[in-house]
């Protein structure tokens, strides 16, 4: 379970069917050292299953831009494109924000839905700053006893 800042959340539940950035994005001259020497991530969630009529695919970016509106991003992360088969309600996808993502004297940290292949006629994510990953999804095989 990821805990999130609300001043560092893109989008929550945003409905996407095409390529669109998100609803939110951070100020990098008022937060500027987000991160600074940390590994952080935008977890990137499934709230409502992706569907299309075609092979529709999402590649989930972490940018930066000095436009707000993050009109010609700088990508800083990417997932690569992940097919709509697998975007189940529930499914998380961690990108990690490149730590030279400073170098780059951007003004705006956000995020982009880039759909391929789409439209999507269904889909819903949320995504937020997270400073670690834990899947909380180990399996281990059963038939072993504990011997005292």
């Amino acid at each position: 379970m990821a805990i999130f800042d609300a001043l560092l959340t893109f989008s929550t539940a945003q409905a996407v069917t095409a390529t669109a950035v998100g609803t939110d994005k951070v100020d990098l001259s008022q937060k500027r050292d987000i991160g600074e020497g940390e590994n952080l991530y935008v977890l990137f969630t499934v709230t409502e299953a992706a569907t299309a009529a075609g092979a529709a695919t999402v590649d989930f970016q972490v940018v930066v831009d000095d436009d707000s509106a993050l009109g010609s991003p700088i990508v800083v992360g990417t997932s690569g494109p992940i097919g709509k088969a697998d975007l189940v309600i529930g499914k998380q996808i961690a990108v990690r924000i490149n730590p030279q993502l400073a170098s780059k004297g951007e003004r705006y940290l956000g995020v982009n839905y880039v759909v391929a292949t789409g439209p999507l006629t269904a889909g819903k994510f949320s995504a937020g700053v997270v400073h670690g990953v834990q899947d909380g999804k180990k399996f281990y095989p059963s038939g072993y006893t504990v011997g005292s």
